[in-house]
């Protein structure tokens, strides 16, 4: 049974305003989009269908449809809490972490296969999603998955590690600690957490890291906001 529960992140929740993109950080303009889609659908083989790999808030709140999910597991990566946000699920004053790829190890995520139809403008929606900013904390990457039906190769995101707020994830208490305070006006990390876990869980994936994690912002919460679970 999960620690962290609904009423757990509720705690962590409070109103903060949008800040607004920071000033030293430019955005990437629509015609940035429009090649980058082009230069991902080029790189697709003939015949090729188009899977994405998602492995954290891509399986609870995706951007396009799809006709096909599996599990499957990526070799050289895994997940890590290295990108420090003080927008969005921080602050500032209390900043937050966000999930991405990092080298090393390997991950266990879910497969989609997008649908052919409108193809280039599911590929447009999530490079939006996934790429804010010139200076972005993730690239896009091609994975060769392993799932129970062979390799497959899949669309993903990595860890950006010149982006000016990458930064290897923190000591498990610090880690712990900002998980379990931080809020942003997208919502808590502790929402993220939780999330993502319960959505790994659905897909019977068990990712040891986030487990333990959870357990130690559900405890951590609990005692800095006294009441029961």
């Amino acid at each position: 049974m999960r620690a962290l529960t609904p009423d757990l992140v509720s705690r962590v929740y409070r109103e903060v305003p949008d800040p607004g993109h920071p000033a030293d950080l430019a955005l990437l303009s629509d015609e940035q989009y429009r090649q980058m889609t082009e230069r991902l659908l080029r790189e697709l083989r003939p015949g090729e269908p188009l899977w994405v790999f998602a492995y954290g808030s891509l399986l609870w709140n995706p951007t396009f449809r799809h006709a096909e999910a599996r599990v499957g597991t990526v070799h050289g990566w895994h997940r890590a809490y290295c990108l420090h946000l003080t927008r969005w699920r921080g602050t500032p004053e209390e900043p937050g972490l966000m999930l991405a790829l990092d080298r090393g190890g390997s991950c266990k995520g879910v497969l989609f296969r997008l649908p052919e139809a409108d193809l280039g403008k599911d590929v447009e929606l999530l490079l939006r999603r996934e790429l804010v900013y010139t200076d972005s904390g993730n690239r896009p990457h091609w994975f060769d998955v392993r799932t129970a039906s062979g390799t497959v190769r899949a669309l993903g995101f990595v860890s950006n590690r010149t982006c000016s707020y990458y930064r290897p994830e923190p000591d498990p208490d610090e880690t712990v600690t900002m998980l379990a305070r931080a809020c942003g006006h997208g919502g808590s990390c502790a929402e993220y957490l939780y999330k993502t876990v319960a959505s790994l869980e659905q897909y019977g994936i068990h990712d040891r890291h986030l487990w333990r994690l959870q357990e130690q912002v559900a405890q951590r919460i609990q005692g800095e906001t006294g009441a029961g679970i």
